[in-house]
């Protein structure tokens, strides 16, 4: 009965802390299913004109409530909690003038104005293209929970910060954010009001020797008072060699105090095929508490969220299933071969995020978009089943679909997914029927997102092409962005977010 009333006013606790139609963390909520119920999503409006400095003109827009200067590339997708808004970029347009040059940045905005209120910079590790691309920035989506936010570093790091940034002092134990801050080799850096104010650090290198490839990319989510990511473990320059292939593909942490409370052992890092890359899933599915992963070897994992310790004294999250999202004709030939990674009929790892709706799992397969174009598949997935279910527990899949790094959308027992190519597929969710296919002519690294009877996605050609939601497609509009968009729309509060590389745009009435 104690643990009963303690996981319902746990749960009362968690939801008082963000208004009901914030968007706190990655996918909006743990099952990572990017749909709002919210009404009155706009379909129509302006960006307005820009000048040689890249400063909107307001008075030229229309439905555009506020617009922020970001970097010159944003991956990440935003956030929004208690009044602020998250973005990650890179510091190509530093906000602060004594620290410039290459770093990850995460922004936290006003969410009525717009208003700049203080960053968190982060110091690239210096290994370059290998573990941390130039110029990339933070590809995380903070996880804003009560007055704390939780975000995966460049660095490959899990960090807390206080939602209030240095406005009310330096809260916390970590008193360091002058050196945390500061360059290998050059001058302590100054913390302003206007810095991130840490309260915990996490190194995910230094303490479980992981080998993040090209980039550290996972959006945590905080469940019952663990913060859940996974580490980008992967291989090295020569996409032959797995530098870590015993370190965990993800873990779980305190949120009080960063402590490690449990990691992964499935051997995944030992069959990685590029890098652990995807974010994290958690739902109660039959009676049992589920963190669901879509891995680095082309398999869909669910895990117990309560560790073990096993013989050596590990904390480690029993595996409950797990299955083959590839065809075996991706992995093996006619002949039996080994097909190279990285071809385009061979395999690939899982991206994009499962997605969690009535009780069944959603996920597709992909790749780095450097690698190109390559045979694909989502699946559909009853998590209720046990061991090795590649058999088992594949409800259908549809494979006239190629390589995606997008989550998909489930809504009305419609699935929405877009694929790298440029195409968005509508599935039926019980079955995969395939309802309809439309071709954007672009390239498509976002996710697609459902709000208000609408199905939204952006492009690298710069357009957000708005479905009318069902199972006939209808275009209702193609809105120009200026510049490309690689991230994923989200609606909150009445509000449409949509980044570019550029501009994070605020859509709505005034």
């Amino acid at each position: 009965m104690k643990i009963l009333l303690y996981t319902l006013l746990s749960g009362m606790l968690l939801a008082a802390s963000s208004k009901a139609a914030d968007w706190p963390v990655w996918g909006r909520d743990a099952s990572r299913n990017m749909v709002s119920d919210e009404k009155g999503a706009p379909a129509k409006w302006d960006i307005g004109e820009m000048n040689d400095k890249e400063v909107v003109d307001m008075k030229t827009t229309k439905n555009i409530k506020w617009v922020a200067k970001i970097g010159s590339q944003a991956y990440g997708n935003v956030t929004v909690g208690n009044g602020k808004v998250l973005v990650g970029t890179n510091n190509e347009s530093p906000r602060d003038p004594k620290k410039k040059g290459d770093r990850g940045v995460v922004y936290c905005l006003n969410e009525k104005t717009g208003a700049y209120e203080w960053q968190l910079i982060i110091p690239k590790l210096g290994a370059g293209k290998v573990s941390d691309w130039e110029y990339i920035g933070i590809c995380s989506s903070a996880a804003i929970v009560g007055d704390k936010a939780y975000v995966v570093t460049n660095r490959c790091e899990s960090v807390c910060i206080d939602l209030k940034g240095m406005s009310n002092g330096n809260d916390g134990p970590f008193k360091d954010e002058s050196k945390y801050m500061s360059e290998k080799g050059k001058p302590a850096a100054v913390v302003e009001k206007t810095d991130a104010d840490i309260l915990w650090v996490f190194d995910m290198r230094d303490e479980l020797g992981i080998f993040p490839h090209n980039v550290t990319s996972s959006s945590p989510i905080v469940i019952d008072g663990v913060v859940y990511n996974a580490t980008s473990n992967g291989v090295d320059w020569s996409h032959t060699n797995i530098p870590s292939p015993l370190s965990p593909n993800f873990i779980g942490l305190d949120a009080k105090n960063g402590k490690l409370r449990g990691e992964e052992a499935s051997g995944a890092s030992a069959r990685c095929l590029h890098a652990s890359w995807s974010s994290l899933t958690y739902g109660t599915i039959g009676g049992q508490k589920q963190i669901i992963w879509g891995a680095s070897d082309g398999f869909c994992y669910g895990f117990d969220p309560k560790a073990k310790e096993d013989d050596e004294g590990f904390l480690i999250y029993p595996e409950l299933w797990r299955i083959d999202c590839n065809e075996d004709s991706y992995r093996k030939d006619k002949k039996g071969g080994k097909i190279p990674y990285a071809t385009p009929p061979g395999p690939s790892e899982c991206i994009g995020t499962p997605v969690l709706y009535d009780n069944k799992i959603y996920v597709a397969i992909g790749q780095d978009p450097e690698h190109g174009d390559g045979v694909g598949r989502i699946s559909c997935i009853d998590p209720t089943k046990r061991g090795d279910i590649s058999n088992s527990g594949l409800v259908w899949k549809y494979t006239d679909i190629g390589r995606t790094i997008s989550t998909a959308s489930v809504a009305d027992e419609l699935v929405y997914i877009a694929e790298y190519a440029g195409k968005i597929h509508c599935l039926d969710a019980k079955t995969g029927k395939p309802y309809w296919v439309h071709d954007t002519l672009s390239r498509i690294w976002g996710s697609t997102l459902v709000a208000d009877g609408k199905v939204y996605i952006g492009t690298e050609d710069g357009e957000v092409v708005i479905f009318n939601a069902g199972k006939e497609k209808k275009i209702i509009s193609t809105m120009d962005m200026g510049a490309p968009v690689y991230s994923s729309p989200v609606f909150a509060n009445g509000t449409l977010y949509i980044s570019t590389q550029t501009h994070l745009y605020a859509i709505g009435k005034k």
